[in-house]
């Protein structure tokens, strides 16, 4: 029995269609109520082999309620996939503590309820996986990624940690690491209510870090060749390996940052990630922005002497005005 979290959409999806699909499981696929209507559109219904259940990871009556029904319908859960999450996209400045809380009670607090509810009987039948979805992200923190970073590290040592606690009882744990995937609800990515500001605020002192990352970040994830079923198909080796690793990078980038971070001496390991980063050259121009107003306020003031010896311009107005001063925001 395989209870799947986040399975509406992206990895969750992919996955509950491959274990469906070997015919060998008895699999509850959990999304939030909203999100249950997506299964319909595309052809998925519940049936005696697998279960549609709504779920929000955040409360507890339903993470009680889901866990109650497998242990008195089907003798508790086999196997726990940890994978509802999402990203939430800000430099540590401009995340305030209500953003910061829900994305560490979304991917961190709610996995590790989810599995203190079902050790206990996973325990007493001295079996059981627990397979906690991470990120690259887990392993090395990305500018402008600060919380997310910070969740998934938070899960990678609280897994590593349940790994050797629950070993006694042949207990399997599992972190899937995967990097950059080619899927849509993989770049559905939420920006905290500064970060909106921010990506649209040229003056704003990380305007930079904004509009450089995340091209950089879209980019990387329309080309990559990692698709959700093809990482949902690595999952399904890991659920019946029979001695599987703690850590699996599923994406080929995570597994070269993987290497790069532990071969590569630390200090020299920082300086090469910090200037491999998309325009780092143009991060912190404070004095950039303070030039480009007084350039501004120059110009328009030539063009307001300018304009007094043509009495046409002046009548023309603003709108017309601007096709005599240079597009800086083309230029750069």
């Amino acid at each position: 029995m395989v209870l799947i979290t986040g399975a509406s959409t992206g990895l969750g999806l992919a996955l509950v269609r491959e274990l469906v699909r070997s015919e060998k499981y008895h699999v509850i696929a959990t999304a939030r109520r909203s999100s249950l209507p997506r299964f319909e559109k595309i052809g998925i219904f519940d049936d005696e082999n697998l279960w549609i259940r709504p779920m929000n990871v955040l409360k507890k009556s339903d993470r009680d309620r889901i866990i109650k029904e497998a242990n008195e319908k089907l003798g508790g859960i086999d196997v726990l996939v940890n994978n509802a999450g999402y990203c939430l996209r800000g430099v540590v400045e401009q995340v305030n503590e209500t953003e910061r809380l829900k994305q560490i009670d979304t991917n961190f607090r709610a996995p590790m309820a989810l599995v203190r509810s079902v050790l206990p009987n996973m325990r007493k039948k001295r079996s059981g996986h627990i397979i906690n979805i991470s990120s690259v992200s887990g392993m090395m923190a990305m500018p402008t990624m600060s919380i997310y970073s910070a969740s998934k590290f938070a899960l990678e040592g609280a897994t590593e940690a349940l790994w050797y606690e629950v070993r006694p009882w042949k207990i399997k744990v599992s972190l899937i690491q995967p990097g950059f995937i080619n899927s849509d609800s993989f770049k559905n990515v939420e920006l905290t209510r500064e970060s909106r500001k921010s990506i649209q605020d040229k003056n704003n002192p990380y305007y930079y870090h904004y509009n450089s990352m995340a091209p950089f970040i879209a980019k990387m994830m329309r080309f990559s060749p990692s698709t959700p079923e093809k990482i949902a198909e690595k999952i399904h080796k890991v659920i019946i390996c029979d001695n599987p690793p703690l850590r699996v990078p599923v994406t080929i980038d995570a597994l070269i940052f993987g290497l790069i971070r532990k071969l590569l001496p630390r200090k020299i390991y920082h300086m090469l990630m910090y200037y491999s980063l998309p325009k780092v050259y143009r991060w912190g121009e404070d004095e950039h922005y303070y030039m480009d107003a007084e350039y501004a306020l120059k110009e328009d003031q030539k063009l307001l002497e300018g304009n007094k010896s043509n009495p046409k311009l002046l009548e023309a107005g603003p709108s017309e005005n601007k096709k005599h001063e240079w597009n800086r925001a083309d230029a750069i």
